[in-house]
C-alpha cells in the first residue's frame, strides 16, 4: 500500500510537512495568482482571478487588494462577501465564509496549526483545522480568528479581538481572548 502524499494528509487536517511536488506546485499557483490580483487595477479582471484562485466565490463578492493566502482552493466566499484591504487566509484546509460576510480591513482567519510536542515541530509538522463564518458576519479590522473556529450567523467580532473558541450566532464578541460582551439595548428615540 502506498503512503499517501503530504497533500493528502494535509486536506485531511491530519499531521503533515508542507513540502512534495504537489504542495510546491499548489503554493507556486497561488503565490502567481496573487501577485497578478493584488497588482491588477480593473474590477473584472480581479473577478475573474479570484473564480481562478479560490475554491468558491458567491456573486457580488469583493475582496480589496492585497489579499494573501495559501492555496486558495480551501477558501469558499457565499454571495455579497467583503473583504476589506490586507486580509490573510492560511487556508491548509477550508474555510468557509457565508453570505453577506463583512471583514474589515488586516483580519486574519488561520486554519493552520502546529503540534504542542516539540519534537514534531522541530521535525517540520503541521496540521489544520478548518473555520466556519456563518452567514450576516462582521469582523473588525484587525481581529485575528484562530484554527478550528466556527462563527454563527449574525454575531459581531470587534476589532483587534482574538477569536480562540467559537463564538455563537447572534453574539458580540470583542477582547484578547476574545469574549462574549452582554447585550445592549439600543435607546429607542
Amino acid at each position: 500500500m502506498a503512503e499517501r502524499s503530504e497533500k493528502a494528509k494535509m486536506l485531511a487536517g491530519e499531521l503533515y510537512r508542507s513540502i512534495g511536488p504537489e504542495i510546491e506546485a499548489d503554493q507556486r499557483r497561488a503565490q502567481a495568482l496573487q501577485q497578478v490580483y493584488n497588482a491588477s487595477a480593473v474590477d473584472s479582471d480581479r473577478t475573474a482571478l479570484l473564480r481562478e484562485l479560490l475554491g468558491g466565490i458567491g456573486e457580488n463578492s469583493v475582496i480589496r487588494p492585497p489579499f494573501h493566502c495559501d492555496y486558495g482552493f480551501n477558501i469558499r466566499l457565499g454571495k455579497g462577501v467583503f473583504l476589506n484591504f490586507g486580509c490573510v487566509f492560511l487556508d491548509v484546509v477550508g474555510i468557509e465564509v457565508g453570505d453577506l460576510v463583512q471583514i474589515g480591513p488586516g483580519v486574519q482567519v488561520y486554519t493552520a496549526d502546529h503540534p504542542r510536542d516539540p519534537a514534531l515541530r522541530r521535525a517540520g509538522y503541521e496540521f489544520g483545522r478548518p473555520v466556519r463564518i456563518g452567514s450576516n458576519v462582521w469582523i473588525g479590522g484587525g481581529a485575528i480568528i484562530l484554527p478550528g473556529v466556527t462563527i454563527g450567523e449574525d454575531a459581531v467580532i470587534g476589532a483587534g479581538s482574538v477569536v480562540t473558541r467559537d463564538v455563537p450566532a447572534g453574539a458580540t464578541v470583542a477582547g484578547n481572548p476574545a469574549r462574549v460582551l452582554p447585550e445592549r439595548t439600543p435607546p429607542i428615540r
